[in-house]
């Protein structure tokens, strides 16, 4: 494991998209942070940091698009197969080398604090647990793309892909305002999630009868449980937006809150795409 652990870092140190990712992260962070911070004589760094949120949607698909869709356009994931390791052990290496990379400017980031208590009362506690929360947030991020550059053999798609999925996860909470919160609504918004899901496993498989039956049986079992209560739908879509509103759950930290809930959201988001992408490639292998 650790030597496919070294090899993904020296390549995304080597190459161009570790240094990108660094140096875009650390230059718009300094930035905000002389926009907020210095020339807006404003103390609160957390705020800083939350606002800089945004920048993940440009920069975890620049250093997440290659992770796995590289492999499989040059063919080299055959050699990943052959590997005396589990396929798990793999997918884990390449997801820690690419949290390493984030971890680089959150490391300076660290710093920034510091350098602002010289000028002024920095709240060193709150600042520390949101760059903690910036880097989770990160951390969840990289799977979901790492999931995603899984799927296809483009770069350019899996990058495509994954600002699009951001981009929707960033404004999550916008969404789910505009959302009707009737329970016919809900019900037809789950029948969609239920198409989404047989779509993906339809990716993952490349067999059209498993995923017409998992689309069949999980749009069965809403119906059904529609039709034996059909309150347990009422605002149910709104709140599962809400849920899924990755940035979102930053603004406690802003605030001066230390939220675990998110902290175990954040981590819970990174396995469960950890696990989703191990199992794209697992039926890759037996495909």
């Amino acid at each position: 494991m650790s030597a496919v652990y070294k090899k993904e870092l020296r390549t995304h140190l080597n190459g161009m998209t570790g240094a990108i990712v660094i140096a875009f992260l650390l230059l718009m962070v300094g930035i905000y942070t002389i926009v907020y911070n210095l020339r807006g004589m404003y103390p609160n760094f957390e705020t800083t940091v939350s606002a800089a949120s945004f920048l993940y949607v440009l920069a975890i698909p620049v250093l997440t698009m290659r992770s796995v869709a590289e492999e499989k356009h040059a063919k080299t994931d055959q050699l990943l197969y052959s590997l005396p390791m589990s396929m798990t052990q793999i997918v884990l290496a390449k997801y820690f080398a690419m949290v390493t990379i984030l971890a680089i400017p959150c490391g300076v980031i660290c710093f920034y604090p510091l350098v602002l208590g010289s000028f002024g009362n920095v709240r060193y506690a709150t600042a520390y647990a949101m760059i903690l929360a910036f880097f989770l947030l990160g951390a969840a991020l990289i799977a979901i793309g790492m999931f995603l550059s899984s799927l296809t053999e483009s770069q350019v798609i899996a990058a495509v892909l994954c600002l699009a999925v951001l981009l929707l996860l960033n404004f999550m909470s916008g969404l789910a305002t505009l959302v009707p919160a009737s329970a016919p609504a809900s019900l037809a918004g789950f029948l969609i999630l239920a198409l989404i899901a047989a779509v993906i496993v339809r990716i993952m498989t490349k067999n059209t009868t498993v995923a017409v039956s998992v689309g069949v049986v999980l749009a069965a079992a809403m119906v059904l449980v529609y039709a034996v209560d059909r309150s347990l739908y009422e605002n149910a879509v709104p709140r599962l937006l809400s849920a899924a509103a990755l940035f979102e759950r930053l603004n406690p930290f802003s605030q001066g809150l230390f939220d675990v809930t998110a902290l175990v959201c954040y981590l819970t988001t990174a396995a469960l795409f950890v696990y989703l992408t191990v199992q794209s490639m697992e039926k890759k292998r037996w495909n």
